[in-house]
């Protein structure tokens, strides 16, 4: 079993098709992480003063679905790459490198496929820092697949035409 993590950015998009070339056949689980409204405003140091007026139930639903929707398509992405995929989606723990780290020992995955940079909080992610504490607290393998840009100029250093 495979784990992928999946945010719907280029580099998760790449994360899956190089998955497909590595493990065709196999079977796969995409992983999206949402957020719960609550813990957005808690980290993010907004404070609950914009809560007030907004109705946190529908906020969560709508982030939840936003991150099945996600699941999905990366699922649909996964079985063109010829994997054996299904969508799963979960709330985010303490980090989302927890949140992944969690999916994959529930799934029993032997590897855990993630890109370097994706799109979390509020779209902004340092560089590979989820990609980075998974790989840090893993205990099965991991799969970190470089952006297609960074992988073709490198190529093309390597192998100057």
């Amino acid at each position: 079993m495979i784990l992928i993590g999946y945010d719907g950015s280029p580099d998760a998009q790449a994360a899956i098709e190089r998955a497909g070339e590595l493990f065709k056949g196999q079977a796969a689980t995409v992983l999206s992480v949402w957020e719960p409204f609550i813990d957005v405003m808690a980290r993010t140091g907004v404070g609950l003063a914009f809560t007030a007026g907004a109705n946190v139930e529908e906020i969560d639903t709508a982030s939840e679905q936003a991150a099945r929707e996600r699941s999905e398509e990366g699922a649909e992405h996964a079985i063109s790459a010829g994997l054996q995929a299904k969508p799963r989606t979960g709330a985010r723990g303490v980090t989302i490198a927890e949140s992944i780290l969690d999916a994959a020992a529930e799934v029993d995955a032997e590897v855990i496929v993630l890109g370097t940079r994706g799109l979390t909080g509020l779209k902004s992610v340092v560089l590979g820092s989820v990609s980075h504490a998974v790989l840090m607290h893993s205990d099965r393998a991991v799969l970190v697949v470089p952006p297609p840009r960074v992988a073709s100029e490198r190529a093309a250093h390597l192998h100057p035409q």
